[in-house]
């Protein structure tokens, strides 16, 4: 990291450090402590609901914090997963020195300190959910010489008194300014904040999703994050709803993430882009086209796409988002001019002709590369994403697409480039499986498949167990076509599942 990437770094401890995040040492957050005049250290690390839990520490000498770093606590691991046996409870909270941020909504100065579980015998617990991504991507890494970066598009709804005086038509409010955005304001200060907090944003704006309910406005938002590895990638989406629900009360509105939260409105969906990394180099493009390894991650992800809605669309009302004609996918394909596929590979800047030189024909010298660029999106995930374990069976998918002989004969025949619900098109549609529609298909669907994430020792057997049984224990089978027209009920599901995960 250059002087000047230091300097502009948001991170008030990269810019204080003089260091990148990855590189915190003990030492340095305690020296960062002491010149800051920070007074309350907070452990935070993630429930089996998919939400922060956290333990606060009142600074009362350095001797005190010191330890604390240096051998992390012990918590009632009871109180935070089902399955931690009552008479084997105890388990440490162990800090991540990387994840280190200044709490921005303390009343007094704090700092925020992500942290990863430990057994009593002083192993990481096989079961937590940040270790078996941990494992996943070193064992990805170990099979295929390929680092996967990824990132999400957090798209979320924030209702609370709309205005009148500037508004927007239902379903119009696709990149809308001030002042026919009411919440750009919040999104930009969302922003701001998720960046000091380590995060990479590459944009935000508004989405399609706009109505209005008496005098209460609801508006669709989202934020999109930049490629980073794919544990990072975790921690940034985990601490930006965080964030985002934070301001959500400042504020007085409230945030929602759920895949649906009105009949007839755009649901809100989290699609990971991925791209595949060697030496520093996204690999994703050969000769002006779409690589043999790129290929071959789209066909793991097409061959898992089922029981991979077990880690990424975990409540009902997600199969209320997943259903025909709309942009959210149900089939399994791939494409890259449709958003009716399942996995999409997006502009990437592949074109010779420079675009900037043409819109701005006094520019001269050099310009910044953009062949780095290329990603392909998985879009079926919603806000309901337990993030860690999504990721982790994303990382096992694409494994075995590099694993599979059938791989590259299989994205050739699954590919479409334009609506697969085309008239036209109705042969190819009929070829195509189709998506779970509901919690129980998807622990089905994880059942038949369950073998594939217990290899190489990344998924315990009893966290697919756990998986299963809570997606059955819906009982939502056939769930759609009993709700269908019932909108009283449609609406008392969709309230009850307002803040997933």
């Amino acid at each position: 990291m250059t002087d000047r990437e230091i300097l502009l770094n948001p991170n008030k401890l990269v810019r204080h450090l003089k260091k990148p995040a990855s590189r915190f040492t003990r030492e340095d957050i305690l020296q960062f402590i002491d010149d800051y005049g920070i007074e309350l250290l907070n452990f935070m690390y993630i429930g089996e609901d998919g939400k922060f839990r956290t333990l606060n520490f009142v600074i009362t000498s350095k001797e005190q914090v010191d330890a604390i770093l240096s051998t992390g606590e012990r918590v009632d691991g009871w109180g935070l997963f089902s399955y931690i046996h009552a008479q084997r409870t105890d388990l440490y909270v162990i800090p991540r020195y990387k994840t280190a941020f200044v709490d921005p909504f303390s009343e007094i100065p704090a700092l925020n300190i992500l942290c990863s579980f430990y057994t009593s015998e002083g192993l990481p617990l096989e079961s937590a959910p940040e270790y078996i991504l941990r494992k996943a991507h070193s064992d990805f890494e170990k099979q295929t010489g390929y680092r996967l970066k990824a990132m999400g598009e957090l798209e979320y709804y924030v209702s609370g008194e709309g205005s009148d005086l500037y508004p927007t038509q239902n379903q119009e409010g696709y990149h809308n300014s001030r002042p026919f955005s009411n919440w750009e304001r919040l999104r930009i200060e969302a922003m701001q904040l998720i960046a000091q907090s380590g995060g990479k944003i590459k944009y935000g704006h508004s989405e399609v999703g706009f109505f209005k309910t008496g005098n209460r406005a609801y508006e669709q938002d989202e934020i999109e994050f930049a490629p980073v590895g794919v544990e990072d990638a975790a921690d940034h989406l985990i601490i930006g709803k965080w964030i985002l629900r934070m301001l959500g009360q400042k504020y007085g509105v409230q945030i929602s993430f759920a895949p649906k939260i009105a009949v007839g409105h755009a649901g809100s969906g989290l699609h990971i882009h991925m791209l595949l990394e060697k030496d520093g180099e996204n690999k994703m493009i050969e000769n002006g086209a779409l690589s043999v390894a790129a290929r071959k991650m789209i066909a793991g992800l097409l061959e898992f796409a089922a029981p991979l809605t077990a880690f990424g669309n975990s409540v009902p009302v997600s199969y209320l988002r997943l259903v025909p004609h709309q942009e959210a996918p149900t089939m399994i394909c791939w494409g890259d001019n449709t958003r009716s596929v399942l996995v999409r590979a997006p502009l990437g800047w592949v074109s010779q002709n420079s675009m900037i030189r043409d819109a701005n024909p006094q520019q001269t010298g050099e310009l910044a590369a953009i062949s780095g660029k290329q990603t392909i999106e998985f879009r079926s995930p919603d806000g309901s994403a337990d993030l860690y374990h999504l990721l982790a069976g994303l990382l096992i998918a694409i494994k075995n697409g590099f694993r599979d002989e059938q791989a590259l004969e299989k994205t050739e025949r699954l590919y479409s480039n334009v609506n697969i619900f085309d008239v036209a098109r109705k042969d190819f549609l009929a070829g195509l499986d189709h998506l779970p529609q509901s919690c129980w298909e998807s622990a089905e669907s994880l059942e038949k498949h369950r073998k594939i994430f217990e290899a190489d020792g990344v998924f315990p057997a009893g966290t697919i167990d756990r998986f299963i049984g809570y997606l059955k224990d819906f009982g939502d089978k056939g769930l759609s076509e009993r709700l269908y027209g019932k909108h009283e009920e449609i609406e008392r599901l969709v309230e009850k599942y307002i803040h997933c995960a």
